[in-house]
C-alpha cells in the first residue's frame, strides 16, 4: 500500500511541475492577465477536470507560480549573502552581492519577475501565504543591516522629525533591532533596487543607459550609502 500511495504522490508531483511548467510558458507567450486553465490543460492533452484536482481556479495557479517566483529569487540572495559572508566580506559587500544577485535573476527570469514586481493581475488579490515569500529578498538586506548594526558599522541616515513615528512603526513591524533611521533608509533602498532591476528588465533604459553592469553597480553602491553601509 505505501508503494502504491508513494507513486500516487510522485506522479502528482510531476503533474503539478508539468501544469506550472506550462503555464510560465503561457505567461511568456501571453502575459499574467490571459492565463486559462483550460488552454494550460489543452497544451498539457488533459481534460480541464483533471487539471482542476491539481489547481481548482486560476487564481491558485497564480498563486503557486507568484510563491515559487518569490521562493527562487528569494533562495538567490540568501545564497548570494551566504557566500559573501563565508569569505568573510564586510556589510557592504554583501550588500551589494544581494543586489547584484537579484538583477541577474530578474535578467534571466524576465516573465517571473513581472509576475511578481510587474503590473497587478486584473482580478487577482494575492493571499497571505504569498507574505513569507516575498518577504525574503527584503529579510536578507535587513540581515545585513542588522550585522553592521551590531557590528557598529553602520552610520545613521538623516531622518526628519515629522517622519520619526512612521519609522519607529516600520521598525516594530519588520526591521526589529535597527534604529528608525535605519528602517525608513532600507525601505526607500528597497524601493530604488526594484525601479532600478524594473527600468533595465522592462525596456526602460533603451537609449538612455549603454553600459548598464557599470551603472547598476554603481547606483547599488549608492543604496548602500544611503542605508548607512558607509565603509568599504
Amino acid at each position: 500500500m505505501n508503494t502504491v500511495r508513494g507513486a500516487r504522490e510522485r506522479a502528482r508531483i510531476e503533474v503539478t511541475a508539468a501544469i506550472k511548467d506550462e503555464a510560465r510558458r503561457a505567461l511568456a507567450a501571453d502575459g499574467a492577465a490571459k492565463l486559462s486553465l483550460r488552454a494550460v490543460a489543452r497544451e498539457l492533452g488533459m481534460v480541464s477536470s483533471a487539471l482542476y484536482r491539481y489547481f481548482p481556479s486560476r487564481d491558485e495557479l497564480l498563486t503557486a507560480l507568484i510563491v515559487d517566483a518569490y521562493d527562487s529569487i528569494g533562495a538567490a540572495a540568501e545564497e548570494a549573502d551566504l557566500r559573501a559572508r563565508t569569505a568573510g566580506s564586510p556589510p557592504r559587500a554583501r550588500w551589494l552581492a544581494v543586489c547584484e544577485t537579484v538583477r541577474a535573476w530578474a535578467l534571466e527570469h524576465p516573465h517571473e519577475y513581472a509576475l511578481i514586481y510587474g503590473s497587478p493581475v486584473p482580478g487577482y488579490s494575492a493571499p497571505a501565504d504569498t507574505i513569507a515569500p516575498a518577504s525574503r529578498v527584503a529579510d536578507t538586506l535587513i540581515g545585513i543591516l542588522r550585522a553592521a548594526y551590531e557590528g557598529r558599522g553602520l552610520a545613521l541616515p538623516p531622518l526628519p522629525a515629522a517622519l520619526r513615528p512612521e519609522a519607529a512603526r516600520m521598525t516594530a513591524d519588520f526591521a526589529q533591532g535597527l534604529p528608525p533611521e535605519t528602517s525608513a533608509a532600507l525601505v526607500a533602498a528597497w524601493a530604488q533596487l526594484v525601479g532600478l532591476v524594473s527600468f533595465e528588465v522592462f525596456g526602460q533604459f533603451n537609449r538612455v543607459v549603454e553600459d548598464r553592469t557599470a551603472f547598476f553597480s554603481h547606483a547599488a553602491g549608492q543604496l548602500a550609502h544611503g542605508v548607512g553601509l558607509t565603509s568599504a
